[in-house]
């Protein structure tokens, strides 16, 4: 599968001693920087008729710019039919609910299974987008909301958009210990100095910032909601066992679970065995690439999460705070 990709355009005067490179992404800002490179590169780009593939080369500007290029499907991965939990879905992105145990990308140890694969099969024309379209992240067993663009230009967009700080991103988790008022994590994040798997806030990391605030307090536990302003790798998971309150049931970053003086056996078992970090992406607000409305989704909260609520919150009433 490709997709022919035929642009054309006349540089201003105020493209006067710019680059060729700076120039095609003003005037076709539906395509990323570094796709308008590859194509000059690879002489699919022609100034005045003339194929210039240098992509410094300056312009005096009022030039004709054509572009001719082709994309071809990443033919790497296969598609197959997993069910997706579909929350929106127009011509240019999807939005989903991802479920718990799901891989967003094939990888090491995942060839396939993944959301990728999943993507593929629901929407095979998503195989010239790369990455099949997906601009960000969750962790395998974190659950929520992601948003999928189904086309090179809604791709192009929504990164933008995430890396401007433009697309809202809530989150619902329980983080061990009693928190007594919300805050901001400002600490960097990079690969964990000697555990190959695992993230931390390190010196030379990149910048990362956390916003919370505490939704509802039990004995020894706290419901919390979250905004990202950046997406680091396991971002939320490492900033909150940062501040000494990681998540129930993270296997990476989750201290031990503190015994509920008093509580039943079962009780102690449930959240001693919770089968993955309690985190949940709740919230997802961003602007339309393509009509520039503002669009808001909800996704509600999964049935493990709200039974450790209830499990909490029947310990609540039983033994006070």
């Amino acid at each position: 599968m490709r997709e022919v990709i035929e642009l054309s355009a006349k540089a201003g005067v105020e493209h006067l001693g710019q680059r060729l490179d700076q120039v095609l992404a003003d005037l076709f800002p539906d395509h990323s920087r570094s796709r308008l490179k590859e194509w000059i590169l690879a002489g699919h780009v022609t100034v005045d008729g003339q194929v210039v593939d240098k992509p410094r080369q300056k312009l005096m500007g009022m030039e004709a710019i054509e572009v001719q290029a082709e994309v071809e499907a990443d033919e790497r991965f296969k598609a197959e039919a997993i069910d997706l939990d579909i929350v929106y879905e127009d011509e240019h992105i999807l939005v989903i609910n991802k479920a718990a145990g799901l891989v967003v990308h094939p990888g090491a140890g995942n060839a396939d299974g993944t959301l990728l694969n999943a993507l593929l099969h629901h929407c095979p024309e998503i195989a010239i987008v790369p990455r099949a379209g997906i601009v960000h992240r969750l962790d395998k067993d974190t659950t929520g909301l992601m948003v999928v663009a189904k086309t090179l230009a809604a791709q192009t967009h929504l990164v933008e958009k995430l890396q401007a700080r433009d697309i809202t991103r809530e989150y619902e988790a329980l983080a061990i210990g009693v928190m007594t008022a919300g805050g901001t994590v400002d600490a960097p994040i990079g690969r964990h100095p000697t555990k190959r798997t695992h993230m931390a806030v390190v010196r030379d990391g990149k910048p990362a910032v956390t916003h919370y605030r505490v939704a509802e307090k039990f004995r020894l536990h706290t419901r919390l909601r979250l905004r990202l302003e950046s997406g680091r790798t396991h971002q939320i998971r490492v900033h909150m066992a940062h501040i000494g309150h990681p998540l129930v049931g993270d296997p990476l970053y989750g201290g031990r679970s503190r015994l509920l003086k008093g509580a039943d056996p079962d009780t102690q078992e449930i959240l001693r065995q919770f089968p993955r970090q309690a985190l949940h992406a709740a919230k997802l607000i961003l602007e339309h690439p393509v009509t520039g409305e503002e669009m808001c989704w909800e996704a509600p909260i999964p049935d493990d999460m709200l039974g450790l609520y209830d499990l909490l919150r029947d310990d609540m009433a039983r033994h006070g705070g």
